[in-house]
């Protein structure tokens, strides 16, 4: 069967890594990034780079990963977007975590074009790309999903789980990143308890992770607790913005979610402490794993790095001499 040909927009942390494997799998990928530099490391692995995005409207299946929902309405629909160009692809592809309600308005705009909407928001980082532990959750029509579960599988190998129609992948991104603030404010939390009783938080982490309550989300975020390696991976005002659609979205449906009202606030503490960093607006682009910066701060604990590399689960395998 040939395979379809795939245009991708987006190259940030996510984006360039889940766009290479699909390259990697021999997809003809079509590339439009707003800096062309990012993309370019990608040209030189097979991909073909655009000059805008109607240049896109060709393909067969349309893929975004970008930050809003705002992006992916302007990227597909706006006055440049894609469906400017000659061209409708068939399916569109989101991986983004955006709002259930944008992407139902952009899905019936979508339909009235004659193109179908299959969101896939994913699960893990860039490191988690590479390594084959990212993980995907599904919905739309389901002949869409049929025809471009092997794209998604193939970013995705860790595994996809299609949940239905419509917007229900969104309602499942949204639960599954409450649960990431809840988990790791609760991780911090009781990172500096042990700290403050007098362990060492590698010590501590390597029991947690080791335990019954120990995930591979807990042991790649241990050698950032351990490092105070703040490297980006996914920031705090994202974080927050999902733990705010985490509470829209029970208000609407009823649902009480006191505990991730509090992790809400405890999250705004960040931003707060922030204020008493040189560089406020820098360090909150720093990751979200730095919450346990702010933790500490409020027990009066000054942390230092315990310098103890730890091993993330997410290593590449070693090339075969």
């Amino acid at each position: 069967m040939t395979k379809p040909t795939i245009g991708w927009i987006g190259m940030g942390r996510m984006g360039f890594p889940m766009a290479e494997r699909l390259v990697n799998a021999g997809y003809d990928v079509k590339v439009w990034n707003r800096t062309r530099s990012k993309a370019e490391p990608l040209e030189e692995k097979g991909a073909t780079l655009v000059d805008s995005p109607p240049d896109l409207a060709g393909v067969d299946v349309l893929a975004t990963m970008v930050s809003t929902g705002k992006d992916v309405e302007a990227l597909c629909l706006g006055e440049n977007g894609v469906l400017a160009g000659n061209g409708v692809p068939g399916i569109f592809l989101d991986c983004s975590s955006i709002g259930v309600e944008e992407s139902a308005e952009i899905r019936l705009r979508l339909a009235e074009k004659g193109a179908e909407l299959v969101c896939s928001p994913v699960s893990g980082n860039g490191k988690c790309v590479k390594a084959g532990k990212l993980s995907a959750v599904a919905s739309g029509p389901r002949a869409a999903f049929d025809r471009v579960e092997d794209i998604i599988a193939t970013v995705a190998a860790n595994g996809v789980s299609y949940v239905g129609e419509g917007e229900l992948a969104r309602f499942c991104k949204i639960a599954h990143n409450v649960m990431l603030g809840v988990v790791t404010q609760n991780l911090a939390e009781i990172t500096i308890l042990a700290q403050r009783a007098g362990v060492p938080r590698r010590a501590f982490l390597d029991f947690m992770n080791n335990s019954v309550m120990g995930s591979i989300f807990t042991r790649y975020k241990t050698n950032a607790f351990v490092n105070l390696d703040w490297t980006t991976t996914f920031t705090p005002a994202l974080l927050r913005k999902d733990l705010d659609l985490g509470l829209a979205s029970g208000r609407e449906l009823n649902v009480p979610m006191p505990v991730t009202a509090a992790t809400r606030e405890a999250l705004q503490a960040h931003f707060g402490a922030a204020a008493l960093k040189d560089d406020p607006a820098a360090y909150l682009e720093e990751d979200f794993s730095a919450l346990l910066e702010t933790v500490a701060l409020a027990a009066g604990i000054e942390l230092e790095s315990e310098d103890s590399p730890y091993p993330t689960g997410l290593e590449l395998p070693q090339a075969a001499e």
